[in-house]
């Protein structure tokens, strides 16, 4: 017998977390599926050496209960997986999330019912549920991007993906270790693995601007200090900042308000060189011009690539290292020793931007007409990003349209939140959104948020389901391009844009037009009734409620 809820949640990441506390206080029935053992998400399968938040743990985190707010105490500036999984364990067990959950199943199709106005979900353990809506929190890099390799499965040792790394210790002492990949994880695993390994190859395609993150312990004056102004502390970050962090010296950054090019270098360079000590992502907090002029952006640009060529002995290798793209424009890296890595005698760094890898053999990886011998190989290939997670599920809406043909020729939403012939189907904090570079727990929450309101909606004036309008989703679509073109964020190709996956396409990927003007889009649809919607009052004439 298929089990009924008012709403079923996939994904116990951040999101998931808290839709199942938003949903339950609203007085809904509910149940939430998840792939793993237990919550947390991306801090829950990354597990490689290293994995660590690059935004400071006083920030990422929830903001919508000050008591949990109070009582969590952070140990490092930027918190490391294992604390991270400590405090979302912490959070759904504060508040009984646990048994609305259910673990080690994962999510295999999801089908609307015409006659029903419900959705059909079916899970890894051979059950169907059924649910009046359907709220995918699965996350924005959840979906790992193995590469088509030639002879990938042929190789002997065992082959790593750093988003699906094992929960036991891996121990490469001794070995001859391929990393593929210079991204974030890479830039934070290599470090470690290169202390261990007897000798490490790192496979390089295109590099990355990396900054410090200088992470230390918490002190507890500045934890005491954050926790007595959160409030304050909160809307600085929501609505006077890039993307939902503003700690620099551990004070607020003001508003962006000079222009780069409308300083004397002296007083630019000042500046940069002020967030370069301060660590961790407060480059993305400079002037606005980076972001839209070509000539502004070098400034910045330039002052990185110094850095990196000061932090590399061997001037081949750091030109190798030095990125010649617009900064920013790719997700900005912060690594603790990265750099420095390289001027070890046990590290090797191959360029393969000329050529890709011819293949990978039992014994190594085959690059540039040589074989480089590997005892294990690590992926650092990312993800599918912001699609992947929903478009490897069978999800079928109205007239048997599949998700995937909705979106073939690009990722189709309006607001980032839902799709047209699928109604009461809520996507969080991923395609279409500004979480690619906005905190996206912020962005979870306010979406969220407007899920409930739009639920309680339904319910107050009799409404059965509701879903985008097409016409509103080109719209959504345009104005996502239209903010896009105005940056220098097409100039690069990254997984923003959707540049990692072959055949992908860049459009409705992500809303860049600012966190501020998002919301005001939300909020406005709310306060007109919902006309890029449409809402139907009942099921099929003649069908069973």
């Amino acid at each position: 017998m298929q089990q009924r809820y008012d709403a079923i949640i996939v994904g116990a990441g951040m999101a998931g977390i808290y839709a199942v506390y938003h949903l339950r206080k609203l007085g809904l029935s509910i149940k939430l599926f998840e792939a793993g053992s237990s919550v947390g998400g991306t801090w829950y399968w990354n597990r490689y050496p290293g994995a660590r938040v690059d935004i400071e743990s006083m920030e990422y985190s929830y903001a919508f209960s000050d008591e949990l707010q109070q009582e969590w105490q952070w140990s490092e500036r930027y918190a490391g997986q294992a604390e991270l999984s400590r405090y979302f364990e912490f959070v759904t067990d504060r508040f009984d999330l646990r048994r609305d959950m259910q673990f080690n199943t994962r999510v295999s199709s999801a089908r609307f019912d015409e006659d029903t106005a419900e959705w059909i979900v079916h899970t890894s353990d051979g059950a169907s549920h059924r649910a009046r809506y359907c709220v995918m929190t699965t996350g924005l890099l959840s979906a790992p991007n193995k590469p088509e390799i030639p002879g990938l499965e042929s190789f002997k040792g065992p082959v790593y993906h750093t988003g699906l790394w094992p929960k036991e210790k891996v121990d490469f002492s001794g070995q001859r270790v391929g990393v593929i990949g210079t991204g974030s994880s890479a830039v934070q695993a290599i470090p470690l693995i290169a202390a261990e390994a007897r000798h490490l190859t790192v496979f390089q395609r295109t590099p990355g601007y990396a900054v410090p993150l200088r992470n230390h312990p918490m002190p507890a004056e500045y934890q005491h200090k954050v926790k007595a102004n959160y409030a304050e502390w909160r809307h600085k970050e929501r609505y006077e900042s890039f993307g939902g962090w503003v700690s620099v010296h551990y004070e607020p950054v003001p508003l962006m308000t000079q222009m780069a090019l409308d300083v004397s270098d002296e007083e630019r360079r000042a500046l940069y060189e002020d967030r370069w000590q301060s660590g961790g992502l407060a480059l993305y907090n400079v002037y606005p011009d980076v972001y839209v002029n070509r000539e502004a952006n070098d400034t910045l640009a330039e002052f990185v690539r110094e850095k990196i060529r000061a932090r590399v002995n061997d001037p081949a290798t750091a030109a190798l290292l030095t990125p010649n793209f617009p900064i920013l424009m790719k997700r900005l890296i912060a690594d603790t020793n990265y750099y420095e890595t390289y001027n070890r005698d046990n590290v090797s760094l191959v360029d393969i931007s000329k050529q890709a890898i011819e293949t990978i053999t039992p014994n190594g990886v085959k690059a540039n007409g040589q074989e480089y011998e590997c005892d294990s190989l690590v992926l650092a290939t990312g993800y599918d990003a912001m699609t992947g997670a929903l478009t490897r599920m069978d999800i079928t809406g109205r007239g048997g349209v599949k998700l995937t043909d909705h979106w073939a020729q690009r990722a189709r939403t309006y607001l980032g939140m839902m799709c047209a012939g699928f109604p009461n189907f809520f996507i969080i904090d991923a395609v279409g959104s500004p979480s690619v570079v906005f905190q996206p727990i912020f962005v979870s929450e306010e979406q969220l948020n407007w899920v409930g309101e739009c639920i309680q909606h339904l319910d107050a004036n009799q409404q059965r389901t509701i879903e985008a309008r097409a016409e509103a989703e080109d719209a959504w679509g345009e104005e996502c391009e239209r903010a896009l073109q105005a940056t220098l964020f097409p100039t690069t190709n990254s997984w923003y844009v959707g540049a990692n996956i072959e055949g992908k396409s860049h459009k409705g990927l992500i809303y860049l037009g600012g966190m501020a003007e998002y919301r005001r889009w939300f909020h406005e649809e709310t306060a007109r009734g919902y006309p890029g919607f449409v809402l139907t009052s009942g099921v099929r004439e003649g069908a069973a409620a």
